[in-house]
């Protein structure tokens, strides 16, 4: 689409030219900052407050102090240090007093020489640092520190404008310190009364937001906190309504190109797999059929997300809208990202198509079509097979991993293409497919971990959204327990008895681990995370927690064992045994975690369930229950009770909401896990705007970023939002929001 020309942006100066080679270097390679602009828009994370002055006698303990006091005495030691073995090392310790009081002040290193010169003995000045204690006396290590010259009354408001003062904490990397970014901040901050403002005016003028270069001065030079207030609210509308235009602009684009209309066909293929269904579809099912069946029927691609609980028949409702596409003379494709959730997906089609899905076979049905599969490690007679039948159109479905995209694969009328858990694929992928079509594709795009609805309207802002927000009848309530396995080490026991329990009903059990365990082992091969630093020991791996189990409380029951690392083959035998209720339980890495579907497997123990995230436990989860027993979630911990990681397992044991717990997963990240990365790689451009506690921003930002570009699709009157949108779809971003 042709745009207007952007302004010329001020903001595009390189660093280079402004703060040197060195510095530029630095922050390009460990920031990512290579312009005036990037540098302007790298906020604070938080702002210290020297404090109130405090008196020596009152010092708190581990809090920010600042006081006003003079030099009473100080020495300089030497030693000997693993740094410094020939005794070069220096420590200097000077003690200042306030009248009320004294203190230790403790310099190191390199950091004694300028101290050691300027406080000397009888030396006002106001000091600044976190309280500690060492050796039973109050000190402050390395502390910042201002000297005090001149007369009583200047000194004294000195000590006031200096302890008031917001100091701005920048995100920073150990070769960069947030003092020397705030430096580099100091000298390009000129510049931002230069800075071309993307909003329009009547938008700011009625939120009454401040001008984009009066926030950038507000955010890194606040004089009080209603500043601040004042900057974030202004530079949250900018991200949020620069996001949401380029997502419209991309909507309106897509609502431009051709596709083939694919209409149901009456007593056509749909009917006669509708008719062999042993139940009825669920009222938001048939909602969201209708919503898509009305996509499919118009002659622009259908761009649309489809998520929904866990086990709330997201597959039956896409499989229904292949089926009308096939009725319609179509093919339709379903990407998954695993080859075990490709045979999967693959097994549980054939099954609920039965002889529907035997098209050119003997046996299939009169209106029958072939369903194929196609994997990259199959054999090549069988690929070869799949791929002719693609070809000459045999096949109406195909379901398979990203081996779907490579060049050789051609399609004969590719009409639907359904992408399974969009978190897991690159847009490069998506896209990639699409472009196997005559005309584009329609797009159903699946994602079976429920999303915030402003996270829908930010990543997903290119998709209309359907939800399925209620079970099917005959799925089971998951109970679900934390079981504190260092506190209650019983409670471990019993639960290894419950497993025994269920499997003697008759019904099966997963066990589920986060590492595989073998060649793992080796620390060279395995990087520590913090906690097992912290833990002192590595998480619990499938072949070790087998092994203990068929040797220990599980003794005499078929286990089996299944990860990532086995050949596809060797997967789908296990996954078929269990399936077929061949073996009691499965000790499995999260290979299982999405669209593994055995209604006979009742119970799950999750061990170190404080390793996953909360989404991810909440998938897991979905594997059980999913017959007419009721199903079991037992969350094994060693964390302590009081621990972030225990209040997030509660969290998970106290609610079944799939988007309650969302919201929890995505307060406990940062934005940029959720924002663009998962996606596509790209750095977010999201700094400012928080997706959750801002989701009245982003609603509204939506709305005016529509109507904004249903007027004027090439923002011809908008130069300033111009030079934005081109800010922000760099080429990885371009990709990211152009391929939706």
């Amino acid at each position: 689409m042709d745009l207007v020309p952007a302004l010329k942006e001020p903001l595009q100066q390189s660093l280079k030219s402004v703060l040197g080679p060195a510095t530029a270097k630095v922050m390009a390679e460990h920031l990512g900052l290579h312009t005036v602009g990037d540098l302007l828009h790298h906020y604070p994370r938080r702002y210290e407050e020297r404090g109130q002055l405090t008196h020596l006698a009152d010092l708190p303990m581990e809090e920010h102090v600042t006081v006003v006091a003079q030099v009473a005495d100080a020495r300089l030691h030497t030693f000997a240090s693993a740094k410094a073995p020939r005794g070069k090392g220096q420590r200097l310790e000077v003690t200042i007093t306030d009248g009320s009081g004294r203190l230790q002040l403790v310099f190191f290193g390199h950091g004694v020489h300028k101290p050691h010169k300027e406080l000397l003995p009888g030396t006002r000045a106001m000091f600044s640092g976190k309280v500690s204690v060492f050796n039973r006396r109050l000190q402050l290590a390395h502390p910042a520190y201002e000297l005090l010259r001149g007369a009583d009354d200047e000194a004294a408001e000195t000590v006031d404008t200096w302890a008031g003062a917001l100091i701005p904490i920048y995100p920073a990397t150990a070769k960069l310190e947030s003092w020397k970014i705030g430096k580099a901040i100091q000298t390009v901050l000129p510049s931002a009364q230069e800075a071309v403002d993307p909003l329009p005016g009547s938008l700011r003028e009625g939120r009454g937001l401040v001008s984009l270069p009066e926030a950038l001065l507000k955010i890194h030079r606040p004089h009080t906190k209603a500043d601040i207030d004042d900057a974030r609210s202004r530079l949250k509308w900018d991200e949020a309504f620069v996001l949401q235009v380029a997502l419209a602009r991309r909507r309106h684009a897509d609502a431009q190109l051709p596709a083939v209309p694919r209409t149901p066909k009456p007593d056509g293929l749909l009917t006669a797999f509708d008719d062999r269904l042993p139940f009825t579809l669920t009222d938001g099912q048939q909602k969201v059929t209708r919503e898509i069946f009305d996509d499919l029927a118009t002659d622009h691609p259908m761009h649309r997300l489809l998520q929904g609980e866990v086990g709330s028949g997201k597959t039956m409702v896409a499989l229904r809208a292949m089926l009308t596409v096939v009725d319609a003379g179509g093919q339709a494709a379903m990407l998954a990202p695993t080859e075990v959730l490709a045979q999967q997906h693959h097994r549980s089609v054939v099954e609920m198509m039965g002889e529907l899905a035997e098209g050119g076979m003997l046996g299939g049905a009169e209106k029958a079509t072939k369903v194929v599969l196609l994997t990259g490690s199959m054999g090549t007679a069988a690929r070869r097979q799949a791929m002719l039948d693609l070809a000459t159109g045999e096949a109406g479905i195909v379901i398979g991993t990203h081996a779907l995209i490579e060049d050789k694969v051609q399609f004969h009328d590719l009409g639907l293409v359904v992408v399974d858990e969009q978190h897991r694929f690159g847009v490069e992928q998506r896209d990639a497919l699409r472009g196997k079509g005559k005309q584009p594709p329609h797009l159903l795009v699946m994602t079976a971990t429920p999303i915030p609805r402003t996270v829908a309207m930010t990543v997903f802002g290119d998709l209309e959204t359907s939800v399925l927000d209620q079970l099917p009848a005959g799925r089971s309530p998951i109970a679900s327990h934390v079981v504190p396995a260092a506190d209650k080490p019983h409670f471990l026991t019993r639960a290894w008895e419950r497993v025994r329990e269920e499997v003697g009903n008759g019904h099966q059990a997963y066990v589920v681990c986060p590492r595989i365990g073998d060649e793992e082992d080796d620390p060279k091969k395995r990087k520590k995370s913090a906690e097992d630093e912290a833990e002192k020991r590595p998480p619990l791996a499938v072949l070790d927690v087998a092994d203990q189990l068929t040797k220990g409380p599980l003794q005499g029951l078929k286990v089996e064992v299944l990860h990532g690392r086995m050949h596809p083959d060797d997967k789908d035998a296990v996954m078929r045994r269990f399936a077929a209720g061949e073996t009691d339980v499965l000790v499995a890495t999260t290979v299982i975690e999405v669209g593994v579907n055995v209604p006979n497997a009742t119970a799950m123990v999750i061990m170190d369930a404080d390793r996953f995230g909360v989404s991810q436990l909440h998938q897991l989860r979905g594997r059980v229950g999913r017959g007419s027993a009721a199903g079991l979630c037992l969350l094994v911990t060693e964390m302590p009770e009081a621990g972030a990681a225990r209040q997030r397992l509660n969290a998970v044991a106290a609610t079944l909401d799939g988007f309650e717990l969302s919201r929890i997963d995505l307060e406990q990240r940062r934005e940029g896990d959720v924002l663009g990365q998962a996606q596509s790689g790209a750095r977010t451009s999201l700094r400012m705007l928080a997706v959750i506690e801002d989701e009245e921003i982003i609603a509204e930002a939506r709305e005016e970023a529509a109507a904004l570009v249903a007027a004027d699709p090439d923002l011809t009157r908008l130069p300033g939002l111009r030079t934005a949108l081109d800010a922000l779809l760099d080429e990885e971003r371009e990709q990211y929001l152009d391929k939706g």
